[in-house]
Order: structure tokens, then sequence, then C-alpha cells
């Protein structure tokens, strides 16, 4: 199954727990660039806002998943930028 065609079982995931699944398997390899790292959060933090929606039972603990990833996304655009401006 391609990478996106996961993205698209990820939202449409129903549970946290599914979540995690699908979203596990969807980490980039450790060497993977900053900005694809970056899209993973970014992407990554959507599903979980989706699910804390979705999936009452875990509200608090998928807020808590979607805030982590976003912050894993906005330390990387900070670091981007940093070396932009470095560069320029």
């Amino acid at each position: 199954m391609a990478k996106s065609d996961q993205w698209l079982a990820a939202q449409e995931a129903r549970t946290l727990m599914e979540a995690h699944d699908v979203v596990s398997k969807l980490m980039p390899a450790s060497n993977a660039s900053p900005k694809v790292m970056r899209d993973f959060y970014r992407r990554s933090a959507a599903v979980y806002a989706r699910i804390a929606e979705v999936d009452r039972a875990h509200h608090h603990e998928a807020l808590y998943w979607a805030n982590r990833e976003r912050e894993k996304a906005e330390e990387i655009d900070k670091k981007l930028d940093g070396k932009k401006s470095t560069t320029a």
C-alpha cells in the first residue's frame, strides 16, 4: 500500500488505538529530511485532532497526541527558519 493510501487509512481511523497503529507505520526513516519529518508530524497531528472528536472516550489523550505532534512540527519549523536566516 502506498503511503498516500495509508494516510487515507489514518483519516478513516475511528479509535485512538487504530490511529496509533496506522500512524506508527507511517513514521519516516530516522534519516529522513527535516521537511519530511515536519510533514509527517503535521499530518499526524491532524489525525489525532480528528480522533479526539470521534473517539470521545479517549478525547483528552488524543488531544495530547495532537498537541505533541504539532509541537514537534513547530520545533522543526524553527530549526529550518534558523537555517534560512543564517544562509540568507
